[in-house]
């Protein structure tokens, strides 16, 4: 008997979610000391990292290199980078998995994302937590926020809020019922992972995985690390061949063939605007072609802000800054990378965020007293030195300023002040640790929140820092479109599944909210269906009978 014709006698519920507890590494902890050995291990390695089509280990010989970003003559591994076949045979066998995976219960779906989740509650945890660390430079405790509880969040609360999903059903009465069928969409889904969020990079294929399809999924090039150990836990939770495929390599080759064949269902995306700009020019122009109108989700840019009100407190403003904008190096989507202070508080939070930027350690992640470690790559680097070269020449750095990519791709934390409300270093996105102040005369209360809406294109994250709280209201009215997370007296970064679901709008995405409902329901496309237990036998209606 095949799993999809298979009987369960029973209403079978996913366990409800709870928010995995995060580890604090603290000394003498036993975390500690078990991620501390298995980073040991796993920096003696050099990895080789096939591509996995439909269940298969792929080798095509043509590799590339992945390099600690803090040690970057280190290599911890080669992937293998895809033909353009490659690519075609990915989707020939999203095609033949997704007969089946999609004739799957829900609940049999769900029970292999479940069965993940516990494998990285557990005996998954340090590798793709040291993974992360080595390949993405991120600090232990940024790790764990990232690759294991936000990661295992996703998967449990996605499975529970996809089973209220499917219990929502229509009105019946006596004579019909009405049922809606929630199915997986009518091709394979393209999900194209970020560098920054291991949890994103596990969440993207997973979720519409979950709702019925197949996909095929690019990570970052600088993430293939960590994606590789993710794609062998997904064998290790018994999910079926070809359900996700993992492919490497030339992203405008990739994207080609995938996004003009025409069984594209759908594109699953985090990264830049301009990349995801491209992407959907490409899928409108070829819409004649396409099986389905493709549906297209996005998470992007971001030039995320904090604005302070004179009555804010000064000691949890400064906090905000430090921890808002230089967490794992600035490189979140989310971090905060201007800030708005009156002049009656300046002096205060200028001095405060100075003194905490002066006390943070910068440097390789496996030393734990480290507060920040490398950003991600070369590229990456000079874009950002040249951010912090055009603030030493045409404004004023308060603090930081330092770079050196001798040994890894270290920016210290960098302050930046200008009386320029356009000035350059508050306009783009900069995707570093360079956070720029604007002081503003606490009269200009008003006028400051409207140069906050419109002096950048993007809107996913921002904060407000008052304790007045008609300022509080009065901003968050004014900057409704601002920012899909908005935050009221805390950092702009840090989103919890299930507690702030995440996205923003404008050039920073379509706001599907993931790790959400809303972002599931993208997934399945919906089937009416009506069954009439008592049919009419005849045509006419009695309006029709004689006067």
């Amino acid at each position: 008997m095949s799993p999809s014709s298979a009987v369960f006698n029973g209403r079978r519920r996913v366990p409800p979610p709870v928010n995995e507890p995060i580890k604090s590494y603290a000394p003498g902890s036993p975390e500690r000391a078990s991620l501390k050995a298995r980073l040991k291990t796993m920096a003696a390695e050099t990895v080789d990292m096939p591509m996995f089509i439909g269940g298969k280990e792929i080798r095509t010989g043509d590799t590339a290199k992945s390099v600690m970003p803090h040690d970057h003559q280190h290599v911890v591994g080669a992937y293998h980078k895809a033909s353009e076949k490659d690519v075609v045979a990915a989707i020939a066998a999203a095609a033949a998995a997704r007969a089946e995976w999609s004739g799957w219960a829900f609940e049999d779906r769900a029970a292999v994302i479940l069965k993940a989740a516990e494998l990285l509650t557990t005996t998954w945890r340090d590798t793709i937590n040291a993974a992360t660390i080595l390949g993405q430079s991120k600090t232990a405790f940024q790790a764990e926020v990232d690759a294991a509880a936000e990661l295992v969040d996703f998967w449990r609360f996605n499975a529970h809020y996809a089973q209220e999903l499917l219990d929502e059903q229509p009105l019946s009465d006596h004579t019909m019922w009405n049922q809606l069928e929630y199915r997986g969409l009518e091709g394979f889904v393209y999900a194209v992972t970020p560098f920054n969020f291991t949890s994103i990079g596990g969440n993207l294929p997973t979720a519409p995985a979950l709702m019925g399809n197949t996909v095929i999924w690019k990570p970052a090039a600088t993430a293939m690390y960590s994606a590789y150990y993710l794609m062998k836990m997904y064998e290790a939770a018994g999910m079926p061949p070809g359900v996700i495929n993992f492919v490497a390599g030339d992203s405008a080759m990739i994207s080609k063939i995938l996004l003009s064949h025409r069984d594209l269902g759908g594109v699953h995306f985090t990264g830049s605007t301009e990349v995801f700009n491209g992407m959907w020019k490409t899928i409108g122009a070829s819409m004649s072609s396409y099986r389905s109108y493709p549906r297209i989700v996005g998470e992007t840019g971001g030039k995320d802000f904090i604005i302070a009100h004179p009555s804010a407190d000064v000691e949890a403003l400064a906090v905000a800054m430090v921890r808002g904008a230089f967490e794992y190096q600035g490189q979140k989507c989310s971090a905060a990378s201007r800030v708005y202070v009156p002049k009656s508080i300046w002096a205060g939070v200028r001095d405060r965020a100075i003194a905490m930027i002066n006390e943070i350690k910068v440097g390789d992640p496996c030393d734990f007293r480290n507060f920040m470690g490398a950003v991600i790559d070369k590229k990456s680097f000079d874009k950002i030195s040249q951010y912090i070269e055009h603030g030493r020449g045409n404004a004023k750095i308060l603090a930081g300023g330092k770079v050196d990519g001798s040994k890894g791709y270290f920016v210290h934390p960098t302050l930046v002040e200008t009386t320029d409300p356009a000035y350059k270093l508050l306009c783009e996105e900069i995707f570093g640790p360079v956070l720029t102040a604007y002081v503003y005369d606490d009269a200009k209360w008003d006028e400051t929140l409207k140069i906050v809406d419109s002096t950048s294109p993007y809107a996913l994250t921002g904060a407000v820092f008052a304790q007045d709280r008609r300022a509080i209201v009065h901003a968050m009215s004014a900057l409704r479109h601002s920012a899909g997370n908005f935050y009221v007296n805390d950092k702009p970064t840090g989103a919890v599944v299930g507690q702030q679901p995440f996205g923003g709008a404008r050039a920073s995405g379509t706001n599907d909210k993931a790790g959400s409902k809303l972002n599931l329901t993208r997934w399945v496309s919906a089937r009416t269906v009506k069954e009439n237990f008592n049919p009419p036998t005849d045509f006419r209606y009695p309006f029709m009978s004689e006067e």
